[in-house]
């Protein structure tokens, strides 16, 4: 699934800044699956007219140069793939990409509580729930391979607007009334 949002992650930056046509994106390509989720940028951005701009991401030493050279190559907004590795170093990327005055979308709302712009990924709280649910029937002796794999049901698009502000952007009333949450 996480390569299925990908594209809706896009779509949603570029509403939010409709002018968008060179996007720089994240990507830790040892995880396997960054390459699954850079293809459906790939085939997402083009009906969009939006060109990308891997930044391939080995450390987080690897940061910093990769979003300043994103700006420096024109780069008009970022998103980052979800891997663990972007979701660590959440607070770090925010921040460079607000120095770079880079409007961003991220996978999870971690990333927008840190100060990045938005999100839109599944309700990490409803996993969090499901989890403690099935764990707990497993602690009453059910089988693991007996339970049902469930994908997500719930999403979330997030908006900060102090970020928004930061950037001197303003987010169409039509995107933040979609908005599962607006921090002001």
């Amino acid at each position: 699934m996480a390569a299925d949002l990908s594209g809706k992650r896009l779509q949603l930056l570029k509403e939010a800044i409709p002018t968008l046509s060179l996007m720089a994106v994240l990507s830790h390509l040892t995880d396997p699956i960054g390459p699954l989720q850079v293809q459906e940028l790939e085939e997402a951005a083009s009906p969009m007219g939006l060109r990308l701009q891997i930044q391939r991401v080995a450390t987080s030493d690897d940061l910093s140069p990769a979003i300043a050279a994103a700006a420096q190559a024109g780069a008009e907004g970022l998103l980052t793939t979800i891997e663990t590795f972007f979701i660590v170093h959440r607070a770090r990327i925010a921040e460079l990409a607000t120095k770079h005055r880079l409007p961003a979308i991220f996978p999870v709302r971690d990333f927008v509580d840190s100060g990045g712009l938005m999100s839109y990924g599944p309700n990490s709280l409803a996993l969090y729930r499901y989890t403690a649910v099935q764990v707990d029937k497993i602690l009453k002796g059910a089988n693991p391979a007996d339970l049902p794999v469930v994908q997500p049901t719930k999403f979330e698009l997030v908006i900060n607007l102090k970020t928004a502000q930061a950037l001197g952007l303003a987010v169409p009333q039509a995107l933040l009334a979609r908005a599962d949450e607006v921090i002001e």
